[in-house]
């Protein structure tokens, strides 16, 4: 597993930290306005997906690898709904924060 505080990309490392703290405010400071996101290539509604599938949920990205980059990971996430699932997300950084990310299972 990859420390968090070793990610290569700075944005990418502050979600992973937000998502790990359980922290919305952190996490939401991450996103550009109208950031955008998709779950096993279905677009979803970013905020509606995030309360459930990581704040409500006690979500948790462990990083296993990844890119050259910094913005492509493979994550073993775990939350209290589903458990542990290998994960690939990818995010899209403009302007010091996330635009878009995809994830899905690996």
């Amino acid at each position: 597993m990859i420390p968090v505080n070793r990610l290569a990309d700075p944005v990418v490392r502050a979600f992973v930290t937000a998502v790990n703290t359980n922290d919305k405010a952190a996490f939401d400071a991450t996103l550009s306005p109208g950031a955008t996101m998709s779950d096993d290539g279905t677009d979803r509604d970013l905020m509606d997906w995030a309360d459930k599938e990581i704040f409500s949920s006690n979500g948790h990205m462990d990083v296993e690898s990844e890119s050259e980059d910094g913005r492509s990971l493979v994550v073993d996430y775990r939350n209290d709904t589903y458990g542990t699932m290998r994960t690939t997300w990818q995010f899209t950084v403009e302007d010091g924060r996330v635009s878009r990310f995809e994830t899905g299972q690996a």
